[in-house]
């Protein structure tokens, strides 16, 4: 051991590394290790200058395993060697593994993007780079004021077209802060951004030499630290301060950023996967396990966290609470959430403590928290996963709903109604709000939207598994031709039928979220599961925002119009009509003042009255997703007020959306609907 090392027992708390003054406090869970070993290393090395063989008496209080170490140079690394029983089936104790410590804020080892030494181990940094917030704090912005917007912090930028000096970086996003501030979204929500291995994929293109790699990044490795991949800087620690750079500037702009975060399972994988880190230090602990100790797997993806275990419990909170007090983050949208649900033995739980835990934690209050209620095993909690007001979700059926009805399906329209409403068939009996509902119609798990009206099956041979991965049930329709056509007129209907989802999506009840690169029809060339392909399949073809500027011109004007009008995003249901008092909502079929609910129907229309919400309009929608015209009867409105057609999905740019002051006022009593189509009307 060097000289200018020495050591002392250490504080069991707080978990991880802690620098206490010139000392670093060292911290780790072990329930049934019979030996730690603290191995500190030098840059570039892979093998340990000195080993701290930590005294199960001196250095262990309950579980806990921890030592205090001065003398330690900066720049320096570590991690931990564990042995323990080998005789109990669910243990994975192998001492000659370096382990990465859970807490770890900055990982070393995969610092350049697809170059991962496999030898290399992944290692924790002893450094904390001071970083100055100044008066930076998360925006607090309420739910129905929210229109989020998923991204890929490397495909947003990678492309060579994007016109940004740090492509498929955190620096690469503050480049574009201003096109996000002028489409108008409120946050960004970005894919997994915790510390994954992208070179772990085992297929391989069959229609192309380049690798394959895990570009999505759901296979997280470490859950305290930015992924280092996507820093500019390479040297140890800086992936911290130029994500909170991210942060900061995104906050200076007025937008919020959302983690995609994967506590659902790790990139551990199955019993043939890698050991780096849990399943090493407490295999049993960190991970489900069936009858015969193999690894659960609920998340699909060969394991599954045992997050209601009081252990991983307290270590979720902990990296929650990390992410929002030391990296300023707005929110979390949680993979897989439904996994939260499961018990120890992988029961669905009535009351399941970590969602109610997420829910009070007094330090994440301000904090959106986002679920995708279900998992990979069958559980399906859209509506149900928790009846705590805080919890938002991911509306899948919202999704399939408005596909349905945009695909021309019969009996649609009643459950199409349900959802532009706000899904409250879902989210009202538990006391939630219209804004509990995620509306979205695509995201990066799927089809594009231009690629939704394109394409009737998924084209992902690329992906290396012979067409068998990806949905199968789409609920698409290619709009009269599969893939690319020069035909001018499935062209229009495919652009049209774009701008009615997008209308849908934009005028619904609840809180909306857009899938980067809609706004200009980016296509993924009918791959609907291209977590593998780091290429131009991936990458947003920033020429589209050129080719496609009457779409973009169209989303940028449909959110404008969101955000002026909050008849768009009330924060409670709508009501019945009650005496004296007008009705929040009117819904008509082709005849004023007729409901048409059969499942023959392809036409919605609704009239929303803009007094309930302490809006000065009132407007009028009207949807059809038939194959004909439809004449539709406009409701009266009060003496020297008129209707003025502000949407009309099947007219051109500029004319498929207007301002109001522009838009001249209708003379008649009915309006024309073409097919797929929508219009809206102020009053």
């Amino acid at each position: 051991m060097p000289p200018e090392i020495s050591f002392h027992s250490g504080q069991p708390y707080p978990l991880g590394l802690t620098i206490q003054g010139k000392s670093l406090n060292f911290s780790i869970v072990s329930t049934d290790a019979t030996s730690v070993v603290l191995c500190l290393f030098e840059p570039g090395i892979s093998q340990p200058f000195t080993e701290i063989l930590l005294d199960p008496y001196q250095n262990r209080t309950g579980n806990v395993w921890h030592i205090s170490v001065t003398g330690i140079k900066k720049g320096s690394l570590y991690a931990y060697r564990i042995d323990g029983p080998k005789t109990a089936k669910h243990h994975r104790f192998d001492v000659k593994n370096f382990l990465l410590d859970p807490y770890a804020k900055t990982v070393v080892g995969n610092e350049v993007w697809g170059k991962r030494k496999k030898n290399q181990p992944l290692l924790g940094v002893v450094d904390q780079l001071p970083f100055k917030w100044h008066d930076d704090r998360p925006l607090k912005r309420p739910l129905q004021e929210t229109i989020i917007y998923e991204m890929h912090v490397r495909g947003f930028t990678m492309n060579k077209n994007s016109g940004v000096k740090n492509p498929g970086t955190y620096e690469g996003i503050i480049e574009k802060i201003p096109y996000l501030t002028d489409l108008g979204i409120t946050a960004v929500e970005l894919l997994p951004i915790h510390e994954f291995d992208e070179t772990e994929i085992k297929f391989a293109n069959p229609l192309s030499p380049q690798p394959l790699v895990n570009f999505w990044g759901y296979n997280s490795i470490n859950f305290f630290s930015p992924k280092a991949g996507y820093a500019v800087s390479k040297a140890p620690g800086q992936q911290i301060n130029e994500f909170k750079s991210l942060v900061k500037a995104l906050h200076n702009a007025g937008l919020e950023i959302i983690l995609d975060v994967v506590f659902n399972h790790t990139g551990e994988g199955d019993i043939t996967g890698p050991t780096l880190s849990f399943r090493g230090i407490d295999n049993g602990i960190y991970y489900l396990l069936d009858s015969e100790n193999n690894y659960a797997n609920y998340s699909g993806c060969g394991n599954t966290v045992n997050c209601n275990h009081p252990v991983v419990r307290e270590f979720i909170i902990d990296c929650l609470r990390y992410w929002v007090l030391e990296m300023h983050v707005d929110g979390f949208r949680f993979d897989l959430a439904s996994i939260f649900s499961r018990g120890q033995n992988g029961q669905p739980l009535e009351i399941a403590p970590l969602v109610e835990q997420i829910a009070a934690d007094p330090f994440l209050a301000d904090t959106k928290i986002i679920a995708e209620a279900w998992d990979a095993a069958g559980l399906y909690q859209v509506g149900s996963f928790s009846t705590d007001s805080r919890w938002a979700e991911w509306n899948g059926r919202y999704r399939d709903d408005v596909r349905s009805f945009m695909c021309g399906h019969k009996n649609t329209v009643t459950a199409l109604a349900t959802r532009v409403a706000g899904s409250s068939d879902l989210f009202k009996e538990s006391g939630r709000s219209p804004n509990n509902s995620v509306n979205f119609i695509t995201s990066h798990d799927g089809f594009t939207m231009y690629d939704l009206v394109s394409y009737n099956s998924k084209v992902n041979t690329a992906n290396g598994e012979n067409n068998r991965d990806g949905e199968n049930h789409n609920i698409s329709w290619n709009s009269g031709k599969e893939g690319p056509t020069t035909s001018k007129e499935i062209q229009n209907l495919r652009f049209r039928r774009m701008r009615t989802m997008a209308t849908i999506l934009l005028l619904s009840q609840g809180t909306p979220m857009l899938l980067a690169g809609d706004e200009f029809c980016r296509t993924q060339k009918g791959n609907n599961n291209a977590y593998c392909q780091d290429n131009p399949l991936s990458w947003l073809d920033w020429s589209l925002a050129e080719k496609h500027k009457d779409m973009h011109r169209f989303f940028k004007k449909l959110i404008g119009l969101r955000k002026d009008h909050p008849v768009f995003h009330r924060t409670a249901f709508f009501t019945k009509t009650q005496k004296n008092k007008p009705a929040d909502i009117l819904w008509q079929g082709t005849h004023r003042g007729t409901e048409d609910w059969s499942a023959e129907s392809r036409l919605l229309c609704l009239f929303l009255n803009g007094e309930a919400m302490n809006d000065i309009n009132n407007f009028f929608i009207a949807f059809n997703a038939g194959s004909s015209t439809l004449d539709v009867e406009l409701p009266s409105t009060q003496k020297q007020t008129y209707w003025h057609p502000i949407i009309d999905t099947a007219q051109l740019s500029p004319n498929d959306i207007l301002d109001h002051r522009k838009a001249a006022p209708l003379s008649g009593t009915a309006i024309s609907v073409q097919p797929m189509a929508a219009m809206v009307l102020i009053a």
